[in-house]
């Protein structure tokens, strides 16, 4: 039987990630997606996770905020939807903790640098076929004024699951198959492509989630959550969408009003129509137009 918990709900992830008895997971996380010269070694989990952030009735973002042994700062968070403003956030809360390091009588020298990661489980950037991309503070021409500010994003639909069943190796890529297949597939299954024990470890949270009565009823009501506002988001474009239609028909349908010489429907009148009854009349403006000729 699979496993059955996605990765990418919030509070898994935040099992995940942002427990301090699961740091192993985090360092190997942040390893595999930052590749630094000189690997982590050692994270404090900042804001570890607390039964009382999961609300049901408040769909807030839960983020998880860490230190490495040399002083960087790091923002982890998981995105199932793409929210309005994504972009200009992820660098407000990157800046953010940058800003938090000092106080009073600190200097800008002592600055760490401050590192917001992003997985994202829809498409950004559709004009550019990769899935990762590493925003930092430097020129047109590659001049870095400073690392220490650095967003990255990792958009999870452009990653394309291997056909096979080797195991896979790239780090990178273990963390995205794990995100994009761990709640379809079984333990066995998913040891024998991610071999490995940080793998059996993340693996053994999301079965612990799924066999604990009370972690798994605040898994699932947070499932719930984040499907009824990825409903609420796409109802929000589809009514936009319809707005749009609808002003462009009224427009055209006022044209053709105008042009064949009549006052009835006033404008009023028309504004109160559905889409299809302009639709309908638009059609009947057209025939009458075509009959003069």
């Amino acid at each position: 039987m699979s496993i059955g918990i996605d990765p990418l709900v919030d509070f898994a992830a935040k099992r995940l990630l942002g427990s301090p008895e699961h740091w192993r997971i985090t360092v190997h996380f942040l390893n595999a997606m930052l590749r630094f010269a000189n690997p982590i070694v050692d994270v404090r989990i900042l804001n570890p996770i607390n039964m009382k952030d999961f609300d049901v009735d408040k769909l807030s973002i839960l983020d998880i905020k860490a230190t490495d042994s040399v002083g960087r700062r790091y923002n982890i968070e998981v995105q199932t939807t793409r929210p309005l403003g994504l972009p200009k956030r992820l660098t407000y809360y990157a800046a953010k903790q940058l800003i938090e390091q000092l106080g009073e009588g600190d200097q800008y020298a002592d600055l760490n640098p401050s590192i917001s990661i992003c997985i994202l489980d829809s498409v950004l950037f559709r004009e550019e076929p990769a899935l990762q991309h590493a925003f930092e503070l430097r020129t047109d021409r590659g001049l870095s004024l400073s690392d220490c500010l650095q967003v990255h994003v990792f958009e999870l639909p452009k990653y394309v699951v291997p056909s096979d069943n080797k195991p896979i190796t790239d780090p990178i890529e273990q963390w995205l198959y794990f995100f994009r297949e761990a709640a379809n597939q079984t333990a066995e299954q998913l040891a024998r492509r991610l071999p490995g024990a940080v793998f059996t470890e993340a693996v053994g949270v999301l079965e612990m989630i799924a066999k604990n009565p009370e972690e798994r009823q605040v898994y699932e009501d947070r499932l719930k959550a984040e499907r009824d506002e990825w409903a609420r988001t796409e109802q929000a474009k589809l009514d936009g969408k319809l707005d749009g239609k609808l002003e462009e028909r009224l427009r055209v349908v006022k044209m053709l009003r105008d042009i064949v010489g009549e006052t009835d429907p006033s404008d009023s009148d028309l504004a109160g129509l559905s889409l299809d009854q302009l639709g309908q009349l638009e059609t009947t403006y057209q025939q009458r137009l075509r009959d003069r000729t």
